[in-house]
């Protein structure tokens, strides 16, 4: 590994290492504007030890080098490669320059933190070690950085990310030497600010309508009407709704909706119980996919285990295999049990959400057709671009959109629990997006929001007013019903163009094939032969 003494301001050389392929100067300049993901989704571990400079001069400084690559390489021989850079090049400057969403928004600052990236067997645990020894010993210089620029944080978006903020630290103790001491007082400034920001901080989380449309379309190389879109949403989830209320009536045609739901999130494993029961469904869909041949590659190893404690905020969440690390790294299905002090109705409020109608669900989602199975295609695309750069709303939407196909396909077709299970995340998925448009646009506040999602979704008050929260920060989480519906619309489109030649099967390994692409580009996935 490189010598990472000296980096924060510092792009990084172009050679080969041994863990990724080469990355040349146009995609570089993208990937040092998004370090945290280019580490961990896409396997580049020259960035190991690294911490991205968020810095006003710093972001200055990685813009240029991008406007500069771009200008002096020239486009790509593959049309769909070139077009695909070129979005992720779109959003970069939009999100930094003309945005400045690094002002504004905590979590990039505190995703170039996050040490739990080193934890996955990718290359040896000393190797590991001394990369995440580097990273720490960089806390104090990029937090620096990082209170240059939070300057215009308002309060429900700290108030949301104090959490994931706090949980940084879990594992470093004061006397365990000078690095992590610097790094742990280093920590303590950012949460001070955050902190001060939460509780004196612009009380409206508003981003805007034009900025919101701008920041989605970016990403995705599409023209944004939040109007239109807010109308779908509206659309699916009345579709959603009749799909919950037919699998309720199919399981107990004597009870209502509201009354059954309850007592279906009640019946889960126990605590101790929870990762046995994700290993076994683990090997239930792999099995499944495989048998329907819904995803055209389903090797590797797809351990089950909770996640490392920086993490356990997250209950379910796939780690896969990156696309550039080697063939033999194990991925990872973390499923986080509650912790034993935890007060009763919170343990069991937790343990809801791997209900036996939820979890199944679920495990589609991150594994197999979903997470696992995409990380696997990734492994073979052809060419950095769509090895590297990864939409969320293609990741989000392909896992989200299977969950249905599952359903159509006849998983678990016996049990109206798994249709109930689809039908209850789609709902909270379609209500991310109608709120998101309604919290930026400001046509809703939080509060209405929380209700939205106890309404519409069926969730207790705690966890809508989570959901609700995480829209203040994460704008585009309404991605996984946006994904899940340009797949959809483009299936139509296959099935049409294709006619008898149609199958799930082609259809999904011409999709995968881009890659995780932008949604704008979908479309090059109908052009392709087998």
């Amino acid at each position: 590994m490189r010598n990472c003494d000296v980096v924060i301001l510092s792009p990084l050389p172009a050679p080969t290492t041994r863990y990724g392929r080469r990355v040349d100067e146009r995609l570089r300049a993208v990937c040092d504007l998004m370090m945290p993901q280019a580490r961990e989704m896409a396997g580049l571990h020259e960035y190991d030890g690294r911490v991205q400079d968020l810095s006003p001069s710093g972001v200055a400084a990685s813009l240029a080098r991008l406007e500069s690559a771009r200008r002096s390489a020239g486009p790509r021989r593959d049309a769909h490669d070139e077009a695909h850079l070129a979005v992720f090049e779109e959003a970069m400057r939009v999100r930094f320059a003309e945005l400045e969403l690094h002002r504004r928004d905590p979590y990039p600052h505190l995703s170039n933190l996050e040490l739990a990236c080193y934890d996955r067997e990718y290359g040896s645990r000393k190797e590991r070690a001394g990369a995440r020894r580097k990273h720490l010993a960089q806390w104090p210089e990029a937090i620096q950085a990082s209170l240059e620029s939070l300057d215009q944080v308002s309060a429900p978006v700290a108030e949301a990310l104090l959490g994931t903020a706090y949980g940084l630290a879990v594992g470093l103790e004061a006397g365990h030497g000078r690095e992590e001491e610097q790094a742990l007082r280093a920590h303590a400034r950012l949460v001070a600010r955050l902190e001060d920001a939460a509780r004196h901080g612009d009380p409206d989380p508003r981003m805007g309508g034009r900025a919101l449309a701008a920041l989605m379309g970016s990403q995705e190389g599409m023209a944004v009407d939040l109007g239109a879109l807010a109308e779908e949403a509206d659309r699916e989830r009345a579709r959603l709704t009749g799909l919950l209320e037919d699998a309720c009536a199919e399981l107990d045609p004597r009870r209502p909706v509201d009354e059954l739901i309850p007592g279906l999130l009640a019946d889960h494993p126990d605590a101790d119980e929870v990762i046995a029961e994700a290993a076994r469904l683990t090997d239930e869909v792999i099995d499944f996919t495989r048998d329907r041949r819904l995803a055209p590659f389903l090797d590797g190893e797809c351990l089950v285990g909770p996640a490392p404690a920086s993490r356990r905020w997250s209950m379910a969440m796939m780690s896969w295999a990156a696309p550039a690390e080697k063939s033999s790294v194990p991925s990872w299905f973390h499923v986080t049990p509650p912790e034993p002090e935890w007060p009763r109705e919170e343990r069991e409020e937790w343990l809801s959400v791997f209900s036996r109608t939820s979890l199944p669900s679920i495990t589609v989602h991150e594994v197999a057709p979903g997470h696992f199975a995409h990380g696997r295609a990734l492994r073979r695309v052809s060419g950095p671009v769509r090895r590297v750069l990864h939409s969320l709303a293609f990741a989000e939407g392909w896992a989200h959109y299977v969950e249905e196909v599952c359903l159509e396909e006849g998983f678990r077709s016996r049990d109206p629990r798994f249709a109930i299970g689809v039908a209850l995340e789609a709902l909270v998925r379609v209500t991310r997006l109608t709120c998101a448009i309604g919290l930026h646009t400001g046509a809703m506040t939080l509060e209405e929001a929380t209700g939205r999602f106890m309404r519409d979704a069926h969730l207790a008050r705690a966890s809508a007013v989570a959901e609700a929260r995480r829209g203040t920060f994460d704008a585009g989480y309404g991605r996984y019903t946006w994904g899940k519906l340009e797949i959809m619309r483009l299936r139509e489109r296959a099935r049409r163009r294709w006619g008898r030649e149609f199958g799930l099967p082609r259809f999904h390994a011409a999709l995968l094939s881009l890659g995780s692409p932008p949604l704008g580009l979908l479309a090059d996935a109908l052009d392709l032969r087998d």
